[in-house]
């Protein structure tokens, strides 16, 4: 009888500690929702704190904490280009938090932290490519694209499947390298042309690539570690790096301004930026660039230092002004214009 008070007694202990640790709801903008859940549990087993989780879109849920700023439901802002980071930061809709575990990041990754004023931090780094369906192209005898101003060629018509920049983060990114390549009305010129080709603008940055497993479409716009990743997994598939240069993501984190619990996600952000935390991607075969740099690196995960990268500016293409004007002159003279 006694055993059993003093279990019972002990349940109750650790029900007490478990909810003292509290909460985080977590807004993941990454389009893994193992990623996503893998970091909620890990996190968990961490500290204690149990966390929420809601996967959206980047621009879904950079739209959401706007409207939510008065009344903040999230904590914690997981994973997505850190162009929209930058301008949550910009708008106000972020805390100041400066990590300890900062120091602990490659120096592309820190650079993050200094242009927000420390209310972004890099959590991985990914390259902006193309992916292409081998059997679609054996199949249909299509010639592999190499440059970006390939993808006009009239061969491609109906066969290239990108993202919305309104609500991908992804494909933001892609607008702002485009512009950054050619110049802007060069670009906008390319896009014209290249829309005639396009079957469709999907909402996220990972609809491309599962058109393009799926046998659904021939290329997609993606980035460089989502065709990794389904090469890993099996699907005929491959990447190409356009000719001209291609632009990179800095995966970001931010904790909401005004979150309710505070203190835990200040947790979740000084966690994040650990080796343990960012192992948990590479462990589920997501083969982003970790931004800590004591992170070992398996054979499959892209080196910057491999690809032909442009001088892309965070600062720039990541301010409000910036993104609202190019974005409303994408949504006017691309996505508006009649096929």
């Amino acid at each position: 009888m006694i055993q059993r008070v003093t279990l019972a007694l002990a349940g109750l202990f650790f029900s007490a500690v478990t909810f003292a640790q509290g909460t985080l709801a977590m807004y993941c903008s990454s389009p893994n929702t193992a990623w996503c859940q893998g970091m909620a549990i890990g996190f968990e087993k961490a500290t204690g704190v149990k966390a929420s989780v809601t996967q959206k879109a980047t621009g879904e849920l950079f739209a959401q904490i706007k409207a939510e700023a008065a009344n903040p439901k999230g904590d914690i802002w997981w994973a997505g280009p850190g162009d929209s980071f930058l301008q949550a930061a910009e708008e106000g809709l972020l805390e100041t938090y400066k990590s300890s575990n900062l120091d602990q990041l490659h120096d592309w990754a820190r650079r993050e932290a200094e242009i927000s004023k420390y209310r972004v931090a890099g959590v991985y780094g990914g390259i902006l490519a193309l992916g292409y369906n081998t059997e679609l192209f054996d199949k249909r005898k299509l010639p592999i694209p190499k440059c970006w101003k390939d993808l006009t060629n009239p061969v491609y018509k109906g066969e290239v499947t990108l993202s919305n920049p309104n609500s991908s983060g992804t494909a933001y990114m892609m607008l702002a390298t485009l512009v950054q390549v050619f110049g802007e009305d060069e670009a906008f010129r390319y896009m014209k042309a290249l829309n005639t080709n396009v079957n469709q603008y999907a909402r996220s940055g990972i609809g491309p690539m599962t058109a393009v497993t799926r046998g659904e479409t021939g290329i997609g716009s993606t980035v460089l570690h989502g065709v990794i990743n389904e090469i890993v997994r099996g699907f005929p598939v491959k990447p190409i790096l356009p000719c001209e240069g291609v632009g990179y993501e800095v995966g970001s984190m931010a904790i909401i301004r005004r979150a309710r619990n505070l203190d835990n996600a200040k947790k979740f952000f000084d966690w994040a930026l650990t080796v343990e935390a960012q192992k948990i991607g590479l462990d589920i075969k997501e083969y982003a660039l970790p931004t800590n740099k004591h992170v070992p690196l398996p054979p499959q995960v892209p080196r910057l230092s491999d690809v032909k990268l442009i001088d892309y500016d965070t600062a720039k293409y990541g301010s409000a002004a910036e993104r609202k004007r190019l974005l409303e002159r994408w949504e006017r003279e691309i996505n508006a214009a009649v096929k």
